[in-house]
């Protein structure tokens, strides 16, 4: 397989997951209830199968309690499957994922969600995943045309948080209107009729929406905004950050403001 092509398919549908970290991550968000994929197969490099016994001793007990099929084959066979050469001889094929939509039961007592919306690609949603989960965000919510379908491959760019952060589907307005009823604040990262979130208090229960760095949010969204956020530049700057980096920023920022692990 060419390197065009493997790069094209990061943007199909794929239930390949690419090395221990992605495998655990399945694994884990399966025994929480916060999954329902299912484990189908897992091809583990056989020379590696030496140097790698507590892996693979990891792997044989979960396909003990799961069922799943464990080939040993050659790291050809495995190259031939992945995108990324960072697989350490492990991948698995896994079910897709159902991802419920957002009600009022969703959001949880002073809690605090993120909606991403916009973002171009898997890897930029992966990354951003990745820092919101760290970050301590209790739920991503996500609109219904999503990079989820691309499952593996922003498994792999998140170091495993998107298997393990809850996440709902939901339309951005229809995301605000349900955050307002379950009492939340709603606030919204824009510019225009905005203020510094280093200079305004945001406190939880609270649902930050970030929009592309090309679409935004829409004035329907913005409308149900009890505060729209900007970040500030260190020099004068005429460009946007992505969105992925703007929302990891603004993530700390409130984690910092309301508490760190609270």
């Amino acid at each position: 397989m060419n390197k065009v092509k493997k790069e094209e398919e990061k943007f199909s549908p794929s239930g390949i997951f690419e090395g221990m970290v992605s495998l655990d991550a399945v694994i884990k968000s399966i025994e929480s209830g916060n999954s329902d994929r299912r484990i189908e197969k897992v091809y583990f490099d056989r020379e590696r199968s030496e140097k790698k016994q507590r892996e693979l001793s990891y792997i044989k007990r979960k396909q003990q309690q799961y069922g799943f099929e464990l080939i040993l084959t050659d790291r050809d066979t495995i190259d031939t499957m992945c995108i990324g050469n960072s697989h350490g001889g492990i991948v698995a094929v896994c079910s897709e994922r159902s991802y419920p939509t957002l009600t009022e039961e969703s959001f949880t007592e002073n809690g605090y969600y993120i909606m991403l919306d916009g973002i171009e690609d898997p890897y930029n949603f992966g990354y951003a995943v990745r820092s919101l989960y760290a970050a301590g965000v209790g739920g991503l919510i996500i609109p219904p045309r999503n990079w989820m379908t691309a499952a593996g491959v922003v498994c792999r760019a998140s170091a495993g948080a998107s298997e393990l952060i809850s996440m709902y589907v939901c339309e951005p307005e229809n995301a605000a209107e349900t955050a307002k009823k379950r009492g939340y604040s709603v606030i919204c990262a824009d510019i225009k009729d905005s203020v510094s979130v280093y200079e305004t208090e945001i406190k939880k229960p609270l649902l930050l929406i970030v929009g592309g760095e090309k679409r935004g949010i829409s004035r329907a969204v913005l409308d149900h905004a009890d505060k729209i956020v900007r970040l500030d530049y260190g020099r004068e700057f005429k460009a946007a950050l992505s969105a992925a980096s703007a929302a990891s920023i603004l993530a700390f920022e409130i984690a910092r403001q309301n508490g760190f692990n609270k």
